[in-house]
C-alpha cells in the first residue's frame, strides 16, 4: 500500500510541475477571439478581449493575423490540458488524504 501511495504522490508532484509550466507559457499568450470588420468594403481584424469590465479591441494587421491565430489556438489548448490536470490533481488529493 505504501508503493502505491507514494506513486500517488509522485503523480501528484509532476501534475504541480506541470500546472506551473502550463501556467507560465499561458501567461506569454494572447487572450481573446478575432473579430472581422468590413469598413468600405475591405476587411479588418481584431484581437478582442476584456480587460477587466472593459473589451478592448486591437487592431491585427494581416501579416501577424496567422501568428495571432496559432498563439490563439495554443492557448485553447493549454486551458483544456490545465483543467484536465486540475481534475486529476482533485483525484490524487483524495486518494492520499484516506
Amino acid at each position: 500500500m505504501n508503493l502505491l501511495l507514494n506513486l500517488i504522490l509522485q503523480e501528484k508532484q509532476r501534475i504541480d510541475y506541470m500546472l506551473e509550466r502550463y501556467q507560465e507559457e499561458l501567461a506569454e499568450l494572447p487572450k481573446g477571439t478575432i473579430a472581422e470588420k468590413k469598413v468600405n468594403g475591405k476587411t479588418y481584424f481584431y484581437l478582442k478581449y476584456r480587460d477587466g469590465r472593459k473589451v478592448v479591441s486591437q487592431y491585427v494587421s494581416k501579416r501577424n493575423l496567422e501568428d495571432l491565430q496559432k498563439k490563439l489556438e495554443k492557448r485553447k489548448h493549454i486551458e483544456a490540458m490545465i483543467q484536465s490536470l486540475e481534475e486529476e490533481k482533485r483525484i490524487a488529493v483524495k486518494v492520499l488524504e484516506g
